[in-house]
């Protein structure tokens, strides 16, 4: 029972803090760090990706849907770029790009140099101070439809660093286009549809290494600790997409930058004091 609590509980944590732009990966490294959790391994990971790609998925899927028709329309027609719709959809294809090389190049590097609290305590506090400079400076007066094919490389150059903990896919990304002119609910959408393909293939690569190593014997978590992990990292990152993009309508992106800022030094202290 234990375990399928815990389970419920990081698919909650995963589910906001995959979108919210205070890093994922640092929240379930720290998490089970702090409380002495045994990591799930592989399996569960695989199962906590799943449910942030079907949340990003079902929220996403009519937009999704209206940007790969016209695409492929304005392929058939000869025009690409004909339309904003078209423009957008290849805008997303050319920002998606960093990202694969980067998450195919470094990722082991990353799993395997980068995983320390001390690393996550650095990036929480200097990518929150540039979300700080971007909300302060940035113009914000373009909207999703003003965006540009050198906006989308930027933002998607800025999304392959959130390999490291601690970035944030979505902060990094947010933090890019506000400093490129966008107001923050269309920084927000254009992280969001930016980072479906990066969600959506990470959860089907490590599917598939996890169905590579099945004949392994190593028994992974039970069914029903997957079930809930998965349940509730797509129930609530399809709520927290949802009011995040109506809180940005209205509100600025400080509070996020606070909570960066003291969740860094709750993980300082807690390393100081010997928390292993």
């Amino acid at each position: 029972m234990g375990e399928v609590v815990a389970a419920g509980f990081l698919g909650i944590l995963q589910g906001l803090t995959e979108f919210l732009p205070v890093s994922s990966s640092a929240h379930l490294i720290l998490v089970p760090w702090v409380f002495g959790w045994t990591p799930e391994g592989i399996a569960f990971d695989v199962a906590l990706h799943v449910g942030t790609a079907a949340a990003v998925l079902a929220y996403f899927w009519k937009e999704w849907l209206l940007l790969i028709t016209e695409a492929i329309r304005g392929i058939f027609a000869g025009d690409p770029f004909g339309n904003e719709h078209r423009r957008l959809a290849w805008y997303l294809v050319a920002g998606t790009v960093p990202a694969v090389i980067a998450g195919l190049a470094f990722e082991h590097a990353v799993e395997q140099v980068l995983r320390s609290p001390l690393v996550t305590v650095v990036t929480l506090t200097f990518f929150g101070l540039l979300l700080y400079a971007a909300e302060k400076r940035g113009k914000q007066t373009r909207s999703i439809g003003d965006f540009t094919l050198s906006d989308s490389i930027w933002v998607g150059l800025s999304q392959a660093v959130a390999l490291v903990p601690g970035v944030s896919r979505s902060g990094i990304t947010i933090t890019t286009a506000l400093f490129r002119g966008a107001d923050r609910a269309s920084a927000a959408r254009f992280s969001f549809l930016l980072s479906t393909p990066v969600i959506v293939g990470a959860g089907l690569l490590e599917t598939a290494r996890l169905l590579r190593g099945a004949g392994s014997g190593t028994a992974g978590p039970a069914w029903a600790v997957m079930v809930v992990g998965t349940v509730a990292a797509s129930v609530t990152g399809f709520l927290c997409i949802r009011y995040f993009l109506r809180y940005l309508q209205t509100r600025t992106l400080l509070p996020f930058v606070v909570y960066r800022w003291a969740l860094a030094i709750v993980v300082l202290i807690f390393y100081l004091q010997g928390r292993r």
